[in-house]
């Protein structure tokens, strides 16, 4: 299974936090970055998105069919992400578009087996895979894109 966490780009500050929306820079990081994903996500792949306005505008931009779960809001934690993507069961890719520190933990976790707060920069992507090979199992990292190197 294919597991691609993508945080939202730029957000204006402020409040309410779900009411957040992308800055204008984030509106082209997020159209750069869908762009990529476009290119290399199968048709098959499963779009999961924070209700959050960022989250929503950033997954708008690779204008593809996607689904709003709540527990995918900021403050999320690892089991939330990794059960609502059906982690390591699923039959077809899945993109997660979330929050930090959320999405860090979610790497974190699947590359060393810790929760700890690693960073992932806003509109950016982290490809990770499970891979099954001689009756063991292993997540490998296919890629990390930013948006400033596209």
């Amino acid at each position: 299974m294919d597991l691609i966490l993508w945080r939202h780009a730029e957000a204006e500050a402020g409040e309410p936090d779900l009411g957040r929306r992308l800055t204008g820079k984030g509106q082209k990081q997020a159209e750069r970055m869908a762009a990529w994903l476009d290119a290399h996500l199968p048709d098959t792949c499963r779009i999961l998105v924070s209700p959050a306005d960022r989250a929503q505008q950033t997954a708008q931009a690779l204008e593809r069919k996607f689904k709003t779960l709540p527990e995918l809001s900021p403050g999320a934690t690892v089991t939330a992400v990794l059960a609502a993507a059906n982690w390591p069961e699923s039959r077809e890719p899945v993109l997660v578009v979330g929050h930090q520190p959320t999405l860090g933990m979610v790497a974190a976790f699947l590359l060393s087996g810790e929760e700890a707060y690693w960073s992932v920069r806003k509109g950016a992507v982290w490809w990770l895979s499970n891979r099954v090979k001689d009756g063991g199992a292993a997540v490998v990292l296919k890629a990390v894109q930013g948006p400033e190197f596209l």
